[in-house]
């Protein structure tokens, strides 16, 4: 399963938001900083946890330092 992903840095309160119906578009708030991946780990945590999946089973596809990306979630874990 492929999902978009709208990330937004330095934000002062966490949030994680759904756009579409499907499921595959959200727009993540994380409190860390774009820098040394810390916003990509916070958002692979976040997502892990609202899936209810392990964080190894989600990878980013395309966007490392963007912030729009596209992530997959490993066949057969949802």
């Amino acid at each position: 399963m492929y999902i978009k992903v709208k990330v937004f840095p330095k934000a002062k309160k966490e949030e994680l938001k759904k756009i579409n119906k499907e499921g595959n578009c959200f727009e993540i708030r994380v409190k860390e900083k774009a820098e040394k991946n810390l916003a990509n780990t916070r958002v692979l945590e976040l997502l892990s946890e609202y899936f209810e999946i392990n964080k190894k089973d989600i990878s980013i596809i395309n966007g490392h330092h963007h912030s729009v990306k596209l992530l997959r979630i490993r066949d057969g874990v949802l």
